[in-house]
């Protein structure tokens, strides 16, 4: 892509109204841009990591048996009412249409699936099922302070499992764990992310969380010296005691909350009255669980914890682009470079902008931050090269023109 054909551009100081970091960072590199407390638009950057992270959890999800849907994000209260939450889940944002009708914004989306997995699975031949969709969430919260981290509206991974037994729903449950830290691995953010004890609320004893080392965290858990599993904050006993392992050594640390799996048990088909007849010819519950992940929480963590004083250090997985040439006194030979490395199907931010003085572009791309960067100027074309420089690094090297795309294979 042309950077003299984005719309969105970088700024030069951060935002005075943004208390939060990744907010902050992101809208002065030109990945997002606020519309209210919240509420956040993805521009062109910003929307290709947003998908590229998508496409990693898709990916993971699919390989565990997950079917992709997708669901309203406008739903009618009745549906509520069935499962009791219309007047006790305090995030919902209600409106009414026509006729008064009243309607929730999706704030989650057990009271859709279970109703819609009830007109299609009725035996036991045809569980378990893992059906999930990435879609918009809406909730109400008092304090929207922290950018991407709590939003109003955000992006949401949600899978839902049906099964015939706790044992089948545990065996699933274990394996959404292992895509869960292979998804945070591709995203670089595995050797800092936890699986975290937490309160399972009404459905069980436990959920879990995965949780995400960072001073810009907003929950407080205590890790295990023995067994590297995190207890939260508001579940942790007096005693400090890790219910893994009963290991007694355990750290405090601020973490992000990046993803969360309960197991939701039979609440929700006792809802909707959702059975299955078992093998023997008899009506049994169906069982459920319920695996979270927020993509765009993901890209606000990956933002407050890869960063230097100049500007984001995206991880090659999740970067819009993964090389960003420079073109220096708008050369022909740039311009060639660009070309080929498109040709060769290298994603490429091509700054060839002619109003731009070469430390705003220099500027521009570490603040932008894509894994590698490459000038081409009259020095380097003296050695038929391109100066090459990882973002992450302070060592530069050239690489000979006809070379380069040897240099990304």
């Amino acid at each position: 892509m042309r950077q003299s054909q984005l719309f969105a551009k970088t700024v030069k100081s951060y935002p005075k109204d943004e208390l939060s970091f990744n907010a902050q960072i992101l809208i002065k590199a030109g990945f997002i841009d606020k519309v209210s407390a919240g509420v956040y638009t993805f521009l062109p950057l910003g929307l290709l990591t947003l998908n590229k992270i998508c496409d990693i959890i898709r990916k993971e999800m699919n390989k565990i048996g997950g079917q992709e849907i997708l669901m309203p994000a406008l739903t009618p209260k009745n549906v509520w009412d069935q499962t009791g939450r219309w007047d006790n889940f305090d995030a919902l944002f209600k409106l009414k249409g026509v006729n008064k009708k009243e309607y929730a914004l999706g704030a989650t989306h057990e009271e859709i699936i279970t109703p819609l997995m009830k007109k299609f699975v009725f035996s036991y031949k045809e569980l378990p099922v893992y059906i999930y969709q990435i879609q918009q969430k809406f909730r109400n919260e008092l304090r929207a302070k922290s950018g991407l981290l709590r939003g109003r509206e955000f992006l949401m991974k949600d899978l839902y499992s049906f099964h015939i037994s706790e044992e089948n729903l545990n065996n699933y449950y274990e394996k959404a764990q292992d895509a869960y830290f292979k998804i945070f691995d591709k995203c670089g953010l595995k050797d800092l992310t936890y699986l975290t004890f937490a309160s399972g609320g009404v459905f069980a004893k436990y959920s879990h969380e995965f949780q995400t080392l960072s001073k810009a965290g907003e929950d407080t858990i205590y890790i295990c010296d023995n067994c590297r599993i995190a207890v939260n904050k508001e579940i942790i006993n007096e005693q400090k005691i890790c219910p893994n392992c009963a290991n007694s050594r355990l750290h405090k640390e601020k973490a992000i909350e990046v993803g969360n799996i309960f197991k939701l048990g039979t609440k929700f088909s006792n809802a909707f009255n959702f059975k299955y007849i078992s093998q023997e010819g008899e009506q049994k519950d169906v069982i459920m669980g319920c695996y979270g992940m927020g993509p765009s929480r993901i890209m606000a963590t990956i933002a407050e914890i890869f960063n230097d004083d100049k500007g984001i250090i995206w991880p090659e997985a999740v970067a819009p682009f993964r090389f960003h040439l420079i073109s220096l006194n708008q050369n022909s030979q740039a311009e060639k470079l660009y070309q080929d490395l498109k040709k060769a199907g290298i994603e490429i931010l091509y700054d060839d902008r002619e109003d731009s003085s070469a430390g705003e572009k220099f500027a521009d791309a570490d603040l932008i931050g894509c894994p590698c960067r490459g000038v081409v100027s009259k020095k380097t074309l003296e050695k038929n090269s391109v100066e090459i420089k990882k973002r992450d690094s302070a060592k530069c090297e050239f690489i000979k023109l006809d070379k380069v795309i040897e240099f990304f294979a």
